[in-house]
């Protein structure tokens, strides 16, 4: 697989790609040489600079996943990486230390008048009097997001003897009291009363020009905005209006809605400190995210799941890694079913039982997909497109939570259901090392580690059927791995279970299946 790495890189993250793919530096590609090139990599590194734009990506044929060396990824057409099933992974904690530190930096410069006074002194000036800051300590920070950077902002604020008041309706009430910060339950909250604000949200439809002359006209007239999140968050026509009007004190700026930028009515104002989007701009922070962004294109390229993946279904919070770990076997839970029903069928039902139930399960839903289309299909299949490619296919999902299991700590079940019936398979990890087991299939109980190539059989509860099915797998050079044998009453029927060192020919299923006591055979390939 070949590698293309667009803006500078750590090098130790150029050699952690080198070390298993092909891969090429070109620094300072033009939209046009972009697009040219980009058909014959597999992966994309790229930082702020790089447009991948809808014409980029549907010029790359084999594009499995673009990295983003840093957090912000709107110069990304996620919606068309999508649906092409290109992996988008970020880098969202390799900045936040840089980030927190500029804001607090920024602020203080705009209390203190930092840059105006080094300004003048080395203009030749003493003028210790027209530079009277205010002091932070007592004041109140309002922050708008209380993310990564926004935690560690308020940890320094702390520090200095502030008090920080922030708004966030998707941190808990237990979080927020850990931070010793005060919950706003508005918006309107955090400007009306906060000395200072700082913004800490992603650039979305929802938050552009979230602050605009609404917002502006309810800030403190001594108050200050801060902005090293993203930007087009401010209305930079307002801004400049309420701070030539005096109608707050001052504003330190990092981002804006068009970059580069040299030339704005704000950069003329005495009243504002502006750096030019240097939040990240550490040594540390580029190296870290590097890495991260290359680590992360790596593993998409090893066909696995990145853990800051965009648009993938990465799992959350508590037990993420305990249901990662179900993933390998609901995909071939879903492959199973396919393999063990006669028609695709139009409704998924998963259900999620005992512990694992207690937990975000969206990997595992689409896992479940995949394998389930992976013989439908005739395109690679990941966990991007995956939902996509089932919706079109007219698959109706649902899943269900039961938070106790009777037999198992925790289980999976499949039920997929078309107009002639219902098909059923369930699984489970065992044991410290969490293998995999197939435990249901055609109705019965089974006990059998899932392998590449597997046969199930449906035949009569009578002795000798299992050296019937060794008898014939013998004469045509099939080798036995391991079987599980299910029944019902006694004498009534019964289904077996094997795994085989290769696949099994359909002229060996139509002998299985014209041996008196064979009711049905099939070959499934996991």
């Amino acid at each position: 697989m070949k590698v293309l790495v667009t803006e500078k890189l750590a090098d130790s993250g150029v050699e952690l790609l080198q070390k298993e793919f092909e891969t090429d530096v070109l620094l300072g590609l033009s939209p046009e040489e972009l697009q040219d090139r980009i058909g014959e990599y597999d992966g994309l590194i790229i930082r702020s600079a790089t447009r991948v734009t809808e014409d980029v990506i549907s010029a790359a044929d084999n594009l499995k996943a673009i990295g983003r060396a840093g957090i912000g990824v709107d110069n990304i057409d996620i919606e068309a990486a999508t649906k092409r099933g290109v992996v988008v992974a970020n880098a969202p904690e390799s900045n936040t230390v840089a980030a927190a530190e500029h804001t607090l930096g920024l602020m203080l410069a705009a209390a203190r008048h930092i840059p105006a006074a080094d300004v003048s002194l080395k203009g030749g000036e003493w003028k210790r009097s027209a530079f009277k800051g205010v002091e932070v300590s007592g004041k109140t920070l309002g922050l708008i997001g209380l993310g990564h950077v926004g935690a560690i902002v308020a940890r320094g604020a702390l520090g200095m003897g502030m008090r920080v008041l922030a708004y966030d309706p998707y941190v808990s009430e237990d979080r927020i009291r850990s931070m010793n910060v005060d919950r706003a339950e508005t918006m309107d909250e955090v400007f009306e009363n906060a000395d200072f604000v700082s913004l800490h949200v992603p650039r979305t439809p929802q938050t552009m020009g979230l602050v605009n002359e609404a917002t502006l006209a309810r800030m403190k007239p001594t108050a200050y905005l801060i902005n090293v999140a993203r930007g087009g968050i401010v209305d930079e026509t307002d801004l400049y209006n309420a701070l030539k009007a005096g109608e707050i004190e001052g504003a330190a700026l990092d981002v804006f809605a068009e970059e580069p930028t040299t030339e704005s009515p704000i950069f003329s104002l005495p009243n504002v400190v502006v750096t030019p989007h240097l939040g990240a701009s550490t040594a540390e922070a580029q190296d870290r995210a590097g890495v991260t962004a290359a680590e992360q294109v790596a593993i998409a390229l090893r066909g696995a799941v990145p853990t800051h993946a965009i648009n993938a279904p990465v799992p959350v919070g508590e037990g993420a890694e305990f249901v990662a770990q179900f993933s390998g076997l609901c995909e071939s839970l879903g492959r199973l079913l396919y393999g063990l029903t006669d028609r695709p069928g139009e409704n998924l039902k998963i259900e999620y039982r005992g512990e694992v139930a207690n937990f975000d399960t969206r990997l595992l839903d689409v896992s479940v997909q995949k394998g389930l289309l992976a013989s439908m299909v005739h395109e690679p299949l990941n966990f991007v497109n995956t939902p996509v490619l089932a919706r079109d296919r007219g698959l109706r999902v649902e899943t269900s939570r039961i938070s106790e299991s009777a037999d198992f700590t925790s289980l999976v079940v499949l039920r997929l259901s078309s107009a002639d019936g219902e098909s059923v398979v369930s699984g489970t990890l065992v044991g410290p090392r969490m293998q995999p087991r197939l435990v249901g299939a055609f109705g019965f109980d089974l006990d059998i580690v899932p392998e590449k190539h597997m046969l199930f059989i449906h035949n009569e509860d009578v002795p000798g059927m299992i050296g019937r099915i060794g008898t014939i797998l013998g004469e045509h050079g099939i080798n036995i791995g391991n079987m599980a044998v299910g029944r019902g009453e006694p004498g009534s029927r019964a289904a077996m279970a094997v795994t085989v060192d290769e696949p099994v020919s359909d002229h060996v299923i139509e002998t299985l299946r014209s041996t008196p006591g064979f009711t049905d055979a099939r070959a499934v390939s996991l």
